[in-house]
């Protein structure tokens, strides 16, 4: 383990989990690049959409942290890469409130949407923080009773795009879900790696993710599959912006060589290089499609 000091910078950083944050950023992109198409990108409301995903996103990953710890879930096991309070890094009282405090900063940011989107922008953002801290809080968390895979689909892949868009043009557009799922299920896929690799330690301290459910195979053709359905879903595409339909599956590619790799590795600390592949992946689709609906 590598040494870091108690709640230095580094310390947050690592907490921040930066590899993940595509999935906080693609979404935004890839909503602006469907309002550009349209001929109404907006430049201040797509970067304010921006910093409260990130910023909600690095509040959920603090969270997990925190209540993954009072819940005994990480412990000297533990596969994934260090958590920050669990490792010794950050004092569990101070995650707790830098939770509370990336909140607040995302929610004050938050506001200026209000602007561009409405007064129900608030009713979202309550949703989004109540939703994120659920993930792992509470008497009955979404991560524990199989439902973290759901919670990220509708978060990082409809609610993500959908508003972002929204924000930008004031109209819901079917193809924005549609975005909103390709997107989403790329999501997925990260979380899907996690649960992937902790299957065993999961099930021993009952946190019943969809893998411990439903199995590994589960975990393992659910990866693949779920790519195949984001570029299939691209076709919807083909009518309004046929480069938006065609560019999203060079992705398959990437997605296909990390899924051989995650079938050949099958478990253990390994598979966390994975982590940052599938974000990187889940990117690669974002900008081609993004890209596909610059050039139409």
């Amino acid at each position: 383990m590598q040494k870091v000091k108690k709640n230095s910078p580094k310390a947050w950083l690592l907490a921040a989990r930066p590899k993940t944050l595509a999935a906080g950023s693609v979404p935004v992109l890839v909503a602006s690049g469907l309002a550009a198409h349209f001929d109404q990108f907006k430049l201040i409301p797509a970067i304010l959409c921006l910093l409260f995903a990130l910023l909600a996103q690095i509040a959920s990953n603090f969270s997990n942290d925190y209540f993954d710890f009072v819940k005994k879930t990480d412990d000297e096991y533990r596969l994934g890469p260090a958590r920050a309070v669990s490792s010794g890094w950050i004092d569990p009282k101070k995650m707790l409130y830098g939770t509370f405090v990336v909140i607040a900063l995302a929610c004050f940011l938050g506001l200026g949407l209000i602007y561009y989107g409405g007064w129900e922008m608030i009713l979202v953002g309550v949703i989004c923080v109540v939703s994120l801290l659920a993930y792992t809080a509470g008497p009955w968390p979404l991560a524990y009773h199989g439902l973290g895979d759901l919670f990220v689909l509708v978060f990082f892949g409809f609610v993500a795009v959908v508003f972002s868009f929204y924000v930008q043009t004031q109209t819901f557009h079917l193809l924005a879900f549609v975005a909103g799922a390709v997107v989403g299920l790329a999501a997925v896929n990260i979380l899907i790696i996690n649960n992937y690799r902790d299957r065993d330690t999961d099930k021993k301290s009952n946190k019943n993710t969809t893998i411990v459910i439903f199995g590994e195979n589960f975990g393992k053709w659910g990866y693949l599959i779920n790519g195949i359905i984001a570029c299939l879903l691209c076709l919807f595409f083909l009518r309004e912006a046929v480069w938006a339909a065609i560019l999203p599956f060079l992705y398959l590619m990437p997605h296909y060589q990390t899924w051989k790799t995650m079938v050949a590795i099958n478990r253990g600390k390994e598979l966390n290089v994975l982590i940052g592949k599938t974000s990187r992946n889940m990117l690669i689709i974002g900008l081609l499609l993004a890209i596909g609906l610059l050039i139409g």
